[in-house]
């Protein structure tokens, strides 16, 4: 799926600064998803996911959400059926993103992808393979779908960023580390639900008491 042309050893351009050079070179000031995973490259199923879920790992407003978490559920679909490289419906694919606004995203990714690109590096490459990489999607999905849902959505979303940093560096390492996030993510969110559940159960019978 979009394989590297590099050496297993080699060590991925960041993600920040393969942006940084899609927003200086020449072109359209608004890109289509289809344009910008074409200028990704090998990174576009690990950028998108980036991309799509840094924003969902933040607090937002009620409802934006949603927005984000669409985008994510039709990128890690697609790694799970195996396709070559990202498509997006005609509608959300000319929506796209601006260059200035992926230069707010570069602004606020960088320090950060700073201080982690030192511990990730290409290995245990079986574990960033075409078999698992369909694996990933579809676990990318279903915590996708729990993005959607309100105050619980930053948990599966900073898990899936895990998943896309594992795939942008092709670390294994992170692929496990990210796995076992998502188990303990699941669990923390079955129990917010059914402690809501509980409390909007007693909450019932004492109104009708």
């Amino acid at each position: 799926m979009n394989p590297d042309p590099r050496s297993d050893d080699a060590r991925p351009l960041p993600l920040s600064q393969r942006l940084a050079a899609i927003v200086t070179e020449e072109g359209p000031d608004r890109l289509t998803f289809s344009d910008l995973a074409a200028r990704l490259q090998s990174s576009a199923w690990g950028g998108l996911l980036f991309i799509f879920a840094a924003i969902n790992a933040i607090p937002l407003p009620p409802g934006v959400n949603i927005f984000f978490a669409i985008p994510l559920m039709i990128v890690s679909a697609q790694m799970a059926f195996g396709r070559a490289a990202p498509w997006f419906p005609a509608r959300i694919d000319r929506r796209g993103v601006t260059k200035e606004e992926l230069r707010r995203l570069i602004e606020k990714m960088e320090w950060v992808e700073i201080r982690v690109e030192r511990l990730l590096k290409p290995r245990l490459p079986a574990l960033t393979g075409t078999l698992v990489t369909r694996v990933v999607g579809i676990v990318c999905f279903l915590l996708a779908l729990l993005t959607m849902l309100p105050i619980v959505h930053v948990a599966p979303a900073a898990v899936i960023v895990l998943f896309a940093l594992a795939l942008i560096y092709r670390d294994g390492a992170v692929v496990i580390a990210a796995a076992v996030a998502a188990v303990a993510g699941a669990i923390v969110a079955a129990l917010l639900i059914a402690s809501g559940a509980v409390a909007i159960g007693y909450a019932t019978a004492w109104l009708h008491g």
